[in-house]
């Protein structure tokens, strides 16, 4: 039987005059992976920092089991602004030490994409001060991922990961032996980490068995019996159970019963788009032409990141951009905004864009636009238009269109100035579709925004009769909302990729291997073979120098016993002090030539 590590009894939270939880009673076990979901603001953060008891309960309470060792990643990081990546990662370990642990290899090599910390400035010696927010998180991760936990409590790991950061980390996740508790809006990575999910709502907390999909059967189903929620959302539910069990491949875990029910279930819902309806009407719109690329050549300074591109984006064409970090997929969208925005008279260091004259875009990109701080929610979408025309005979007022995105009637007269980051983010991007754009470029569009609100967002966006690039690292959202993926692999290239990001992966990784390849291929045939014997002898001496490393560390711990049980006695302390500066000088010149041989080895 699984031993209990947390229980929660009875316990209620209120924040001014609302109450975030009420009555809640749950538990976690051995080997419990759940994922945690729910409306931003319904006190997803908040049940997790009293799991971990970073934050009391005002009724009710938290035990742990004895002796629990607790992993936390909340949203603000606790690292030491003056230390270095090293101390706060790997502490006092030597590098002998930690460079022979393949689990802190593999950790480093996950986040960082390398030993030696590829893009910070000193690699493990880069102060952590400067970095931005998305390193200090990326170093938190590390530095808890190294260590053994009992139970692991993960807020939004995934921010700030690209889509091989995130694969590798729901792999990590699932070899690991420690409990999960995890809040995240990506989807698929619910699907790949959890085997039961919480849903947050209104003060309560409803349990389900299995990952997402399951979980999106199961609520649709409560909702279908309890009919207690709106038929709006209802219906919001049942299509992206459509699209789970239709589009994607089935990733239920349940038996045939369920996946039978599940397709009784969804049986009259239509298919997300209907693709030929929204083309004729997008190329009505649009003319045969929106962007033609020709021989273009994308830089970002004087960094060439593009080079001899031709690529045709036409009406109706909804694309997901992938690629690794600073391969141009920002700078490329940065480009053809630019061409559209002076009518093609600004053009890429290279090559031409032609841009169709009916275009109208709109892109959201990562940053977020500043409003007036004392302009209402209601009244800085009606500052665009009072009226939106979504296509096939849909029209929205200002007011609708708010409540869609999560602002209710109440919400929609707050100053824009107290908003939080997320509600700002669905403002910018509300802003934007009232504008009625017929071309859309979303940069990271699914950053702060909770499942539900995405939910909404790709229920929007399935109408809309425009074209469409996307550039996410929520590959739930890429598969939802787009047709084709496109990637740019970090060579100067942009290729089209038929299985979509399972592909991109699969590229990626053999283009490592090619890497790894050509450097051995250029090592000349004798230096192998007689490299083969060096390594040989390398790693013998390896293993000899670690065992004198060992003795070393035996001896400088009775030395540091028998300082502490003669402290009075200064002339015997001298003695033992100079015994231990002479191990510290050995240790030293053995641990320089165990780094020289590693290289070798």
């Amino acid at each position: 039987m699984a031993v209990n590590l947390v229980n929660v009894e009875s316990v209620s939270k209120v924040y001014g005059t609302r109450a975030l939880l009420d009555g809640v009673s749950l538990g976690v076990s051995e080997g419990d992976r759940i994922g945690v979901v729910g409306r931003n603001g319904d006190g997803k953060t908040t049940l997790i920092r009293m799991l971990a008891k970073l934050e009391e309960a005002d009724t009710g309470r938290v035990t742990h089991s004895g002796g629990l060792h607790l992993g936390v990643l909340t949203q603000h990081d606790s690292l030491d602004p003056t230390a270095t990546v090293r101390h706060e990662v790997i502490r006092d370990l030597a590098d002998h030490e930690w460079a022979g642990n393949a689990k802190i290899r593999d950790v480093l090599t996950g986040l960082f994409g390398g030993l030696d910390l590829p893009g910070f400035p000193q690699g493990l010696d880069t102060v952590i001060g400067p970095l931005s927010g998305g390193e200090r998180r990326r170093i938190a991760l590390a530095k808890l991922l190294i260590e053994e936990q009992d139970l692991i409590i993960l807020d939004e790991p995934t921010n700030h990961l690209d889509v091989e950061g995130i694969a590798w980390l729901a792999q990590h996740l699932r070899e690991r032996r420690s409990a999960l508790v995890c809040v995240t809006h990506d989807r698929w990575f619910l699907d790949q980490v959890s085997t039961r999910m919480w849903d947050v709502q209104k003060g309560a907390v409803y349990e389900y068995e299995g990952g997402y999909s399951d979980y999106v059967f199961a609520r649709a189903e409560r909702e279908r019996i309890a009919a207690t929620e709106e038929v709006k959302r209802q219906n919001l539910v049942r299509k992206e159970l459509a699209w789970l069990r239709r589009g994607a491949p089935a990733r239920t875990s349940k038996p045939r019963f369920r996946v039978e029910a599940a397709n009784e279930l969804i049986a009259d819902v239509p298919p997300p788009r209907d693709k030929s309806e929204l083309m004729k009407f997008a190329s009505s719109r649009l003319g045969r032409t929106v962007f033609d690329l020709e021989d273009v050549t994308v830089q970002a300074g004087p960094k060439v990141l593009l080079k001899h591109l031709t690529w045709h984006l036409g009406p109706g064409d909804r694309v997901g951009l992938v690629g690794v970090n600073g391969a141009g997929k920002t700078s490329l969208l940065r480009a053809l905004a630019e061409a559209a925005r002076s009518e093609g008279e600004k053009q890429p260091a290279a090559g031409r864009i032609v841009t169709g004259k009916t275009v109208k875009l709109a892109y959201l990109s990562q940053e977020v636009a500043e409003l007036d701080p004392n302009w209402r929610v209601l009244q800085a979408v009606q500052a665009v238009r009072d009226r939106v025309d979504l296509g096939k005979g849909r029209e929205m007022t200002a007011g609708q269109l708010c409540e869609t995105f999560g602002f209710n009637k109440e919400k929609q007269w707050t100053p824009v100035g107290d908003l939080s980051g997320g509600e700002r983010r669905r403002l910018q991007l509300l802003r934007l579709l009232m504008d009625e754009p017929n071309v859309l470029f979303l940069d990271e569009p699914t950053n702060d925004l909770d499942i539900e609100t995405l939910t909404q967002l790709e229920d929007l966006l399935d109408g809309w009769p425009g074209s469409m690039v996307v550039i996410s690292h929520d590959r739930f959202f890429i598969e939802r909302t787009t047709d084709n993926v496109f990637a740019l692999l970090g060579d100067g290239t942009l290729r089209m990729l038929p299985r979509g990001i399972d592909e991109y992966l699969e590229r990626r990784r053999k283009m490592e291997e090619v890497a790894a390849a050509a450097v051995l291929a250029s090592v000349p045939a004798a230096t192998k073979s007689a490299s083969a014997a060096d390594t040989r002898a390398a790693k013998k001496e390896l293993q000899k120098i670690e065992r004198q490393l060992d003795k070393i560390s035996e001896k400088e711990t009775k030395l540091h016993t028998q300082i502490a049980d003669n402290a009075t006695d200064f002339e015997r302390v001298a003695k033992l002090d100079a015994e231990l500066r002479e191990l510290a000088g050995e240790r030293e010149d053995l641990e320089l030539r165990w780094l020289e041989l590693a290289e070798d080895a």
